[in-house]
């Protein structure tokens, strides 16, 4: 791997992709009709997205981390 994390245009673009699906994550609301979807498969749906969103918080976080390391690595300031 040649240069800093903080410079790596892999993580950058992770990170930009990243950006992307959470930013879809929450602006979709689970389609339905009225009060005949507000039921378990509705909860679901809903507990399901909630987890994704977690997890590509936490992965964003981890891209996050890895750069800020390559920024301190090379003594680079924010």
């Amino acid at each position: 791997m040649s240069g800093a994390s903080g410079d790596d245009p892999v993580l950058h673009e992770l990170e930009r992709n990243i950006r992307a699906e959470l930013t879809l994550v929450e602006i979709t609301v689970p389609a339905g009709d009225g009060v005949a979807l507000y039921s378990e498969e509705r909860l679901v749906a809903e507990v399901e997205a909630e987890r994704y969103e977690i997890g590509l918080r936490g992965l964003l976080g981890a891209v996050e981390a890895l750069e800020d390391d390559g920024d301190n690595a090379t003594g680079a300031t924010a």
